[in-house]
């Protein structure tokens, strides 16, 4: 059993996030840190991934639909990405790295004190993109949990980068937010697991956090990008208009 668990979910790319959460005590004194996925894919991903590689068997690992993108393209599977900052971060990360990302599990369960058996997955259990928000229709979330081993009381998922928690037919959801490109609200947005559920955010210096991305990335558009997602120019609205036509509730009108 692990007794307390901070969880990074969606830090793409982004070091000074990334670096900032790491600094928070809970962070430094938890037992382990689960890395929800989307890790990569902006614009520092080489220093990302050797920074989290850098704490060892601390840090638990799962992929998201972003890093398996990345490693599609560089294996040659693809030859576009939808995302344009993804050519770029692909193109950056040394073979080692890839093969890092491509190794990695699409989820994992661990049992968390307080909690009991905890699963961690990117988007859904059964998928690395599908949607789900906080007011989707428990019949929605009835078919994306309907593989889950009954043992599982709580489910941690990331992908759409807004934090909340909700009970989901006798489960407790949490999504801790995104470290990198927050929507709604700035900020590095994690979670703190064990006994309880946290929803934490970590403010930093982000006029300096941009220039520092401008200046460490290959991205052409580096210092425009830094600017729109670290200080999350895209609202919670913004979000929900893109996100809720994706998470089948059109079906149901």
């Amino acid at each position: 059993m692990v007794n307390q668990v901070a969880v990074l979910s969606d830090i793409h790319g982004v070091l000074p996030a990334l670096e900032a959460v790491l600094a928070e005590p809970e962070v430094r004194d938890a037992e382990l840190i689960v890395l929800t996925g989307d890790i990569a894919c902006g614009p520092q991903p080489v220093q990302v991934l050797d920074l989290l590689t850098g704490l060892g068997d601390r840090a638990v690992w799962i992929r998201g639909n972003a890093d398996r993108e990345l490693v599609e393209y560089r294996r040659g599977l693809r030859d576009s990405i939808p995302d344009p900052i993804a050519p770029s971060a692909a193109e950056q990360l040394r073979e080692d790295q890839v093969d890092l990302l491509e190794r990695l599990p699409t989820s994992l369960t661990l049992e968390v004190r307080g909690l009991g058996e905890v699963l961690f997955c990117h988007a859904t259990p059964r998928d690395d993109e599908e949607v789900v928000l906080v007011d989707s229709s428990l019949e929605r979330w009835g078919e994306v949990l309907a593989g889950v081993d009954p043992a599982v009381t709580t489910i941690v998922c990331g992908h759409t980068h807004m934090p909340y928690t909700r009970l989901a037919l006798g489960r407790l959801v949490v999504n801790p937010g995104s470290l990198g490109m927050p929507y709604g609200r700035a900020g590095a947005h994690w979670a703190l697991l064990g006994p309880g559920v946290q929803l934490r955010s970590t403010r930093f210096d982000v006029d300096g956090a941009a220039a520092r991305i401008a200046e460490d990335s290959t991205f052409r558009q580096a210092a425009e990008w830094a600017d729109y997602c670290l200080n999350a120019r895209a609202t919670e609205e913004d979000a929900f208009k893109i996100f809720a036509p994706h998470d089948g509730r059109e079906r149901a009108l």
